[in-house]
This record gives C-alpha cells, structure tokens and sequence, in this order.
C-alpha cells in the first residue's frame, strides 16, 4: 500500500485562493442567508477547507435593508446589548436596526455562526455589507453567489 497517497493536506497562506462574492439578500430569510454567508467566510464550500485556518472568501451583500424574517420575529425578536454602565441593558426588535443600521440585522445573525475566537474575528472583517444596491468593490471582480 502506497502510505504516500493518503498525506493529508492543510491550507496555509501560500496556497490559499481568496476570491469575492456578491450576494443580493432582497427578499431573503436572514436565518438562512446568514448560515449560507457563514459557511463562505468560514471557506467551507472549498474542498480544502481546514478548520483552524481561515481559507475563507469575502462576502458582499447588497440589500441589507430588505432582508425578511419569518414568523412574528420582525416585532417580537429582541437585540439585547449592554453600555457598560449600571442600568445600561438597552434592547431593540428587527424594526427597529432596520430603521436605524439595517446592516446591523445580518451582521449579528452571521456572527453569531462564526467561532467565537481570534480566527471568528478575523473571518467576520471579509463580511462587506451594504444597504442600498451598489457597492465600492467593483474592482475585485466580485462574481455572483446563487444560493
């Protein structure tokens, strides 16, 4: 038996291939469109994928702002945060961060699907997310993402 066939190969920043994606989330899920989004940044999709390695690619999403949810969440999902302060626990619904940062819906719902580590931190910075239609990367190439 040739031992040398079944080698394991692990990403490393030499070979790994960072490429752009565009998505449109008008009219999606956010639940789905996040674990989809989750699954690039994290380089899942690729067949070298390596799980202490970021080999991910970068995402943009275009209408952030017309993203939907599913149910009675959109009134009765809550944001909790906290200022630092004493009494500082301050809560939104979904109405309200699309009404004030609609980016920031997507952004928390992806987030919360990386690893909550150095290498989660550093996967959440390829996430480029836009509320209007256009975007600043078109000098990327960025290549459309069907999901």
């Amino acid at each position: 038996m040739n031992t040398l066939s079944y080698k394991t190969k692990s990403a490393n920043e030499s070979t790994v291939v960072r490429e752009w994606h565009v998505i449109d989330a008008d009219g999606e899920v956010v639940g789905r469109l996040a674990s989809r989004i989750a699954t690039v940044l994290r380089g899942k999709h690729k067949p070298d994928y390596t799980p202490h390695f970021d080999n991910g690619d970068h995402v943009i999403v275009i209408n952030a702002e017309k993203v939907r949810f599913t149910g009675q969440k959109m009134s009765k999902k809550v944001y909790l945060r906290h200022t630092g302060y004493p009494g500082g626990q301050r809560a939104a619904t979904p109405n309200d961060l699309l009404a004030r940062k609609p980016e920031l819906v997507l952004r928390n719902a992806v987030k919360g699907m990386l690893p909550k580590t150095k290498l989660g931190r550093a996967q959440i910075k390829k996430l480029h997310l836009y509320a209007g239609a256009e975007h600043p990367h078109s000098a990327q190439q960025p290549k459309e993402f069907k999901l």
